[in-house]
């Protein structure tokens, strides 16, 4: 469990653009720390999870997500990219970009149903 969850830390920490030491000061702990509950070394209690899913800004569930395999994986990593990008506008702008996404997927279903 330790591994799995260090390894979900370390996927979420880099998707977001972050080093270990940001993530440590965010949480309130030394870069040396967070890379050994990265490699599974450190047995984390619930405050530190808890700080660590706040300063990443994600759902608990996500951080005992595993990868299934590969091109999951890298679906999940794209659509948790877009959904960061998306988490910085207003909702009028995610409103438009929504209807962008449709229209688009509209259109390929379209291409590829012929």
């Amino acid at each position: 469990m330790l591994t799995i969850v260090g390894e979900r830390i370390r996927y979420l920490r880099k998707n977001r653009g972050m080093t270990q030491e940001q993530l440590g000061e965010k949480v309130g702990l030394p870069q040396s720390y967070i890379g050994g509950i990265e490699r599974g070394e450190k047995n984390i209690s619930l405050d530190t999870l808890e700080r660590i899913i706040s300063a990443l800004n994600i759902i608990p569930e996500e951080v005992f997500q595993t990868r299934k395999d590969t091109n999951n994986f890298e679906k999940e990593k794209r659509i948790d990219m877009i959904s960061l990008k998306l988490s910085e506008r207003d909702l009028d702008e995610i409103e438009i970009i929504q209807n962008l996404v449709f229209d688009i997927l509209k259109a390929f279903d379209k291409r590829y149903k012929k």
